[in-house]
């Protein structure tokens, strides 16, 4: 007969392998919407949680939001197209927290909708720099300090494989970006036991999608969401925390769609 020990399905066991206490994660872009959330389910599954953005104002508040779960925090000013700058995020985590087990790539920005024929250069460059380039900064810099049994989770998009049928080369070819260096780290990172994933999230409440009207949404919901709503912001929490647990110890180097149905049609 098995003992209670040997059985990875008792209650303890199990329920411990989707749980990060120890860990120190850093979330990137954690000033404002997805950013938040995902900050917070880090800390709800234990772990002490660093986190960076440009804007301080927002990521105090997201500081207090960690606090209250009962877990460290430290916020840092972050510029993710600076190199430093992540140097500087990841460092913090260290020399605060303990350590750096956990990466979230959260940082992003949507751009403008501008016609491939005349979109600007520094458009185009703009938003490559923060969705693709500042990504990769940031995982160099935690990849250098992360042992063994670490993750990083990068933020893709459904429009990395599917368009919304409105002119956003620069943001579709970041994210798609995205999903080749996730692959690539996967593979180099194997060995060291560091698993290297992405989130494609869907139609979610964000600063990017504040300006839509009721009747757009619901129009974008009708014609593009088998689900009949706009993602919720702990969906995406939940998503990343199982990805930076030890229940998705045998996952990566894939992109896993949180999207309530889009990439269906």
């Amino acid at each position: 007969m098995t003992s209670s020990q040997d059985n990875p399905y008792t209650s303890s066991p199990w329920t411990g392998r989707f749980r990060l206490d120890g860990k120190v994660a850093v979330v990137t872009g954690a000033s404002s919407g997805l950013g938040v959330a995902i900050a917070q389910g880090m800390a709800a599954a234990g772990a002490d949680v660093a986190i960076g953005a440009r804007r301080l104002t927002g990521l105090a508040r997201t500081r207090e939001l960690v606090e209250a779960l009962g877990r460290r925090c430290v916020a840092v000013e972050t510029d993710v197209t600076s190199v430093a700058d992540c140097d500087r995020l990841v460092a913090a985590a260290v020399d605060e927290l303990g350590g750096c087990d956990v990466l979230v790539n959260n940082a992003g920005v949507g751009g403008a909708y501008n016609a491939a024929t005349e979109d600007p250069p520094e458009h185009f460059r703009s938003v490559v720099d923060v969705n693709l380039f500042g990504s990769y900064w940031m995982a160099q810099a935690a990849g250098r300090v992360m042992p063994p049994g670490s993750a990083v989770v990068n933020m893709s998009s459904v429009m990395a494989v599917t368009t919304a049928r409105m002119p956003a080369a620069g943001y579709s070819a970041a994210k798609a970006g995205v999903l080749g260096m996730t692959r690539d780290l996967a593979a180099q990172w194997g060995s060291r036991g560091i698993r290297v994933n992405a989130l494609l999230p869907g139609v979610f409440p964000t600063e990017a999608t504040a300006h839509y009207s009721p009747r757009y949404q619901q129009k974008l919901i009708d014609a593009r969401v088998p689900a009949g709503r706009l993602g919720d912001p702990v969906e995406i929490a939940s998503t990343a925390v199982f990805l930076a647990s030890d229940a998705a110890g045998y996952i990566t180097g894939v992109g896993i769609p949180v999207d309530g149905g889009v990439l269906l049609l």
